[in-house]
C-alpha cells in the first residue's frame, strides 16, 4: 500500500509537470493549448472588407503611453490587431493629422478631437472609456479616449471585442462607463493549493514559487480579467485561514498584487476573525477589547505599507463554524466596524458577509440572514458593504431573489454570484449562468414600487448608493482551458460584462462570447447561442423542477440525495428543504408555515402567498401542495414534476444534437471535447430523473406518466452510490 507520504509526494510531481507543460506551451506563439486563450485568441480575419477596413484604422496609431497600465493596454492592442491582421501593428508617439488612430486620455487630445469627444468624458467618470470615429480634415480617425489610464485599457479591449464580433468601423460611437463600482471574484483557493468546490483543477496561485516566480497565467489571468471589467480579486478562501495575513504570505501576495496592478485589479484577502489569537498571541480576538482593536490596526498598516492600493477584507464570521464576534457575545456591525476602523485611514473596505444561519435557531434557514442582518441596517461604517448571496439558501438551481435586497436601504449590499457549479453539475455540465444571473438582477423587489428590480439596488440607483459591488464565486483552477468545461469560461465571461452592466441581456453576452470564442458563422453562432441560453433551464428541469431546492447529496453535492436525513443538524438535510410525504411535497413558507413571505414586500408577498399566483418555478419552494394538485397545464403536481425530470433530459439531448451539427465549422479537438463531456451531462442526467422520481414515488404511489422514461436501476442502487473523493473537497489521504 502506498504511504500518505508517498501519495502526497506524486501529487506535488503531477501539480509540478502540468504547470511546466502549461508554461512551455503558453510561452510559444502557435503552441498554445486549445481554450487556453478564452475569448482573447483574435483569429484572422478572414472577410476581405472587414479586413480592408480595419488595416485602414491601424495604418498609423498614436498611442499615448506613459504609465504601467498604458504599456498594457498598448501591448494587448498589439497583440490583437497583430493576430486579426496577421501582421506587426506599429505605433507611433506623436501626434498628426496622418494618424488613422488615436490613443489618449483627455489631456493630450487634439483641440479639434476634443470637441467632439469632450461631452462624452464628462459624463463616464474615472473608468468609462469613448471610442468614435472622429472626421479631422475631411479624414475618418479612430478615437478611442478616457480620463483615467484605466478607461483607456478598457476602451481597447472593448475595441478588440467589437473587431472580433466582425463589426464596422464606419461611424463607430461608444460611450461606456461602469455602472457598479467594486467588480469581484472570490476565489476560495486554500493554501495547500485546493480549491473549495473547485472543479478545474488545483488553485491558480504558487506559493511555494511566489514571490520571486511571477508565472505567466497570473499575467494571462489579469488580461482576461481586465477584459471584460473586473477590477477586484480576493485571492483566498472565505474559510479562511489565518496564515495569509503573516508577513510570509503577505510577501508573496505583494507580488501578485504588483503582478495585477497594471490591469487595474486590486487584490483583496480573506480574514478569519480569530487571526489576533492565532497569529496574534492574544488571548481573545473580542471585537471590542481595545488589544483587539490595535492588533488589527497594525496588521492594516502593516499590509498598506507593502501594497498601498490593497483592497481590504472579505470576512466570513459565525456561519458554519466560522468564528465571529457572536463569539464574544457580540453583533456583526461590532465586527465588521471593528475591522473597518482599522482600515479606514487607507480607504480600504470590509466585505462582510451575510450568508449565516445558526444551529441554534430552528427557524426557517430561508429566514435567517434577513432576520439576523436588517436590523442592523444603517448601524455600518461608510466602508462596508455587506455582500449577500442571490438567494437565501445557498447558489441552487433556481431560487427567489433573497429579500434582504431592497430591504437595507441604509447599507450597501453586494451580490454575491456562484461562478463555480457546486450544484449545477460541476464542470461536466453545460450551464449558461448569465442566464440565471439576470433572472435575479431583473427581479422585481417592489421596494419602492413597481420596477424596483434588484439590479437597481445593486448598482445603487435605488436608494443613492456609491459604494457598490458585484462578486462571483470563481471557477478558475490549473486546467489547461481555465474552467474545466470549454463552455464554463462563458460564465467568468458573463459574470464580469453584467458587474459592470447588471441590465445587459445574456442573450448579448452569449453573442459576445461564441463570436469571441469559436467563430462568426453565423450557421454555428444561432444554434450555439440557443444551446447556450437554454441549457440553465434543462439543468433546473432534471434536478430541482417547480422550486424544489436543496435535495443534492451531502457535503459535495455531486449527485442527487433526496433521501439523506441523517445528518446532525436538520437544515443539512435534504428532507428538510421537499418535505415529501404520502399528502404531497414542498416546504410551505406562506403565514401556516415558516412564514418566509413575510420578507418580501407587496404585492410580491401576497402573490407568492398563493399558489395559484405564485410563478409555477417556485410553487415547492414556497407551497407544501398534494400529489394531485392541478398545475396551470392541467397536469397533476406529481405528472407535472415527472414530466419536468424528463424534458430535462431531453433538452440535454436537444444540446447533443445541436453540437454534433456543429461539427463543420471548430476543430476536431474542440468538437470532441465538448462532446464526451455532453455523454457525461446526459447520463447524470438520466440519474438525477431516475434517483429522484423513484424516491418521490415511495411517497406519491403514483405510476409514472406517459412519456418519461422508466429507471433501469432501483432506489436502493442509487442510495448505494458512494464518492469519498468527489471533485471540490479537501483530498482525503486515510
Amino acid at each position: 500500500m502506498p504511504t500518505v507520504r508517498n501519495l502526497k509526494s506524486k501529487l506535488t510531481s503531477l501539480m509540478t509537470i502540468g504547470v511546466m507543460i502549461l508554461c512551455c506551451t503558453s510561452q510559444t506563439f502557435g503552441q498554445v493549448p486549445s481554450g487556453y486563450d478564452l475569448w482573447l485568441g483574435y483569429g484572422k480575419i478572414e472577410n476581405v472588407e472587414l479586413l480592408r477596413q480595419y488595416e485602414q484604422a491601424a495604418t498609423s496609431i498614436y498611442f499615448q503611453n506613459n504609465s504601467e497600465i498604458l504599456e498594457a493596454a498598448q501591448k494587448e492592442l498589439k497583440r490583437g490587431l497583430g493576430s486579426m491582421l496577421d501582421r506587426a501593428v506599429d505605433f507611433t508617439d506623436s501626434f498628426s493629422t496622418a494618424n488613422s488612430m488615436v490613443i489618449a486620455k483627455k489631456a493630450g487630445l487634439d483641440k479639434a478631437i476634443m470637441k467632439s469627444v469632450a461631452a462624452d468624458l464628462d459624463r463616464i467618470g474615472k473608468e468609462g472609456f469613448v471610442i468614435k470615429s472622429v472626421q479631422l480634415k475631411d479624414k475618418d480617425i479612430l478615437v478611442i479616449s478616457a480620463n483615467e489610464d484605466i478607461g483607456i485599457l478598457y476602451g481597447v479591449f472593448r475595441l478588440l471585442r467589437f473587431m472580433q464580433g466582425h463589426k464596422t468601423l464606419s461611424s463607430i460611437s461608444l460611450v461606456d462607463a461602469p455602472k457598479i463600482a467594486i467588480r469581484m471574484l472570490n476565489h476560495w483557493d486554500n493554501l495547500d493549493r485546493t480549491v473549495e468546490h473547485g472543479y478545474a483543477g488545483f488553485s491558480l496561485w504558487n506559493w511555494q514559487k511566489l514571490p520571486e516566480y511571477i508565472d505567466r497565467r497570473y499575467i494571462d489571468y489579469a488580461r482576461a480579467n481586465a477584459s471584460i471589467g473586473i477590477n477586484a480579486v480576493s485571492l483566498t478562501n472565505v474559510n479562511a485561514n489565518a496564515l495569509i495575513l503573516t508577513p510570509m504570505y503577505l510577501e508573496k501576495v505583494r507580488a501578485l498584487a504588483e503582478a495585477f496592478r497594471p490591469y487595474g485589479i486590486k487584490v483583496y484577502l480573506t480574514a478569519r476573525f480569530s487571526a489576533p489569537i492565532e497569529i496574534g498571541g492574544l488571548r481573545s480576538a473580542d471585537p471590542l477589547n481595545a488589544e483587539v482593536q490595535q492588533w488589527w490596526n497594525d496588521k492594516a498598516e502593516e499590509i498598506y505599507a507593502q501594497i498601498p492600493d490593497f483592497g481590504g477584507f472579505l470576512v466570513k464570521a459565525n456561519s458554519e463554524g466560522q468564528p465571529g464576534p457572536q463569539n464574544y457575545g457580540r453583533n456583526h456591525v461590532d465586527g465588521a466596524n471593528m475591522m473597518a476602523r482599522a482600515l479606514q485611514p487607507f480607504d480600504g473596505k470590509v466585505i462582510w458577509r451575510a450568508f449565516v444561519y445558526s444551529e441554534h435557531d430552528a427557524d426557517d434557514r430561508a429566514k435567517q440572514a434577513y432576520s439576523e442582518f436588517v436590523p442592523y441596517d444603517g448601524q455600518f461604517m461608510e466602508n462596508v458593504l455587506v455582500q449577500t448571496k442571490n438567494g437565501a439558501i445557498d447558489f441552487q438551481p433556481r431560487e427567489p431573489f433573497h429579500p434582504m435586497f431592497g430591504a437595507m436601504p441604509n447599507t450597501p449590499l453586494m451580490m454575491e454570484f456562484q461562478i463555480t457549479q457546486e450544484y449545477l453539475g460541476f464542470s461536466t455540465h453545460l450551464v449558461f449562468l448569465p442566464k440565471l444571473f439576470e433572472e435575479v438582477l431583473d427581479a422585481d423587489t417592489y421596494l419602492k414600487g413597481k420596477g424596483s428590480t434588484v439590479a437597481k439596488v445593486i448598482d445603487g440607483s435605488l436608494h443613492d448608493k456609491k459604494m457598490t459591488g458585484m462578486a462571483g464565486v470563481a471557477n478558475i483552477g490549473t486546467d489547461l482551458n481555465w474552467t474545466g468545461h470549454p463552455f464554463a469560461q462563458a460564465n467568468w465571461y458573463g459574470f464580469g460584462r453584467l458587474a459592470w452592466d447588471p441590465y445587459l441581456s445574456s442573450e448579448t453576452i452569449a453573442d459576445e462570447w461564441i463570436r469571441a470564442t469559436f467563430s462568426n458563422d453565423p450557421k454555428f453562432v444561432g444554434p450555439v447561442r440557443k444551446m447556450l441560453l437554454t441549457s440553465r433551464e434543462a439543468v433546473v428541469n432534471y434536478m430541482n423542477p417547480l422550486g424544489l431546492h436543496h435535495i443534492f447529496d451531502t457535503g459535495h453535492h455531486y449527485g442527487p440525495g433526496p433521501w439523506v436525513s441523517e445528518l446532525s443538524r436538520p437544515e443539512w438535510n435534504p428532507t428538510y428543504y421537499h418535505k415529501a410525504d404520502e399528502y404531497g411535497i414542498g416546504f410551505d413558507r406562506t403565514p401556516t408555515g415558516s412564514n418566509a413571505t413575510e420578507q418580501y414586500a407587496e404585492p410580491l408577498r401576497s402573490m407568492l402567498n398563493d399558489p395559484k399566483t405564485c410563478p409555477e418555478e417556485y410553487l415547492l419552494w414556497f407551497h407544501h401542495l398534494p400529489w394531485d394538485y392541478t398545475l396551470r397545464n392541467g397536469h397533476t403536481l406529481w405528472d407535472g414534476i415527472a414530466l419536468k425530470y424528463q424534458e430535462g433530459v431531453d433538452q440535454v439531448q436537444d444540446m447533443r444534437t445541436t453540437w454534433k451539427n456543429m461539427e463543420p465549422y471548430i476543430s476536431k479537438a474542440q468538437h470532441e471535447e465538448v462532446w464526451m463531456l455532453l455523454e457525461i451531462q446526459l447520463k447524470e442526467a438520466r440519474w438525477w430523473r431516475d434517483a429522484c422520481l423513484l424516491y418521490f414515488q415511495t411517497y406519491s404511489k403514483k405510476e409514472l406518466p406517459e412519456g418519461v422514461e422508466k429507471p433501469t436501476r432501483t432506489l436502493e442502487y442509487f442510495k448505494s452510490l458512494k464518492f469519498l473523493f468527489a471533485p471540490g473537497i479537501r483530498p482525503r489521504w486515510d
